[in-house]
């Protein structure tokens, strides 16, 4: 339904039924809004979108529901103004709408959308790895809702494919704060971020780097068992990346095997991961 109406809103023939109603005079527009019908100023709010006016179609969209709350135009007026304010970059007033579509309107066709745009509100501020990453799980948890309630729905895979970035989102973090200290010689707190990333993000982009910067870091601290089932379990899964080669020669120039070695947290690893021995 939503798609559906942002496709009239776009459309020549919902223009010129918007220029009908409310552009024929100043003197129209200086009239109160509660002299208005609901479809009227609701199409007011769709005229601003269409001259990419957010701010002022949000207004009117809100209008809608406070002039007439229990109306059919004030649920459509808030699902749009949720997606007028994430157009126009506010970001807690597009969530407060869309949570506030949710709270109404539970069952609607449209709850979908506004979950949607609810975790939109927090995804689309993580592109920077250095920002808060309180709104990366928060992100997580809102795009969650959308594919574990709307599996069938339209925006199912997109939610999928934008957790998927934001968990990678979290491990690039980790793997920003491991570095900073490898780079320092805090070889034992970077291996603890290393590891984080190794154990919890896995499915992530970053795995391949963080077993390879354990090699480096257990070399460091001379602690060859460790460093060699790093490197075997990166040999394992990740033989065709840059980061085995740089391993692999990292190892062997100090005469060691990409092997599992001794009994440390990532021998336990190696045994599930690569020998399947859960138990």
């Amino acid at each position: 339904m939503f798609k559906a109406q942002l496709r009239q809103t776009a459309g020549v023939v919902a223009l010129s039924v918007v220029l009908s109603a409310c552009g024929q005079s100043e003197t129209d527009r200086q009239q109160p809004l509660d002299s208005f019908s609901a479809e009227e100023i609701y199409q007011r709010g769709e005229f601003e979108l269409n001259e990419n006016n957010p701010e002022e179609a949000a207004r009117y969209f809100g209008e809608v529901e406070r002039l007439y709350p229990y109306s059919e135009w004030a649920k459509r007026g808030l699902i749009m103004q949720a997606f007028a304010h994430h157009r126009d970059r506010e970001y807690e007033l597009s969530r407060a709408s869309a949570q506030r579509f949710l709270d109404f309107f539970p069952g609607d066709e449209d709850a979908a959308y506004a979950q949607y745009l609810l975790a939109l509100s927090y995804y689309d501020q993580i592109d920077d790895i250095g920002r808060d990453q309180g709104l990366t799980f928060q992100a997580l948890q809102a795009l969650r809702v959308v594919i574990e309630q709307y599996p069938e729905s339209e925006y199912a895979n997109s939610a999928i494919l934008k957790f998927d970035l934001a968990f990678d989102h979290l491990a690039g973090k980790e793997m920003e704060v491991g570095r900073f200290y490898l780079r320092r010689g805090h070889y034992t707190a970077a291996i603890n971020r290393f590891q984080v990333v190794v154990q919890e993000f896995q499915t992530t982009t970053h795995t391949a780097e963080a077993l390879h910067r354990l090699v480096e870091a257990y070399l460091s601290l001379g602690l060859t068992d460790e460093a060699q089932t790093a490197g075997a379990i990166l040999g394992y899964n990740f033989q065709s990346t840059d980061w085995y080669q740089e391993s692999f020669t990292l190892l062997t120039g100090q005469g060691l095997r990409l092997e599992p070695a001794g009994d440390s947290w990532l021998s336990q690893l190696y045994r599930q991961t690569v020998l399947g021995e859960w138990i």
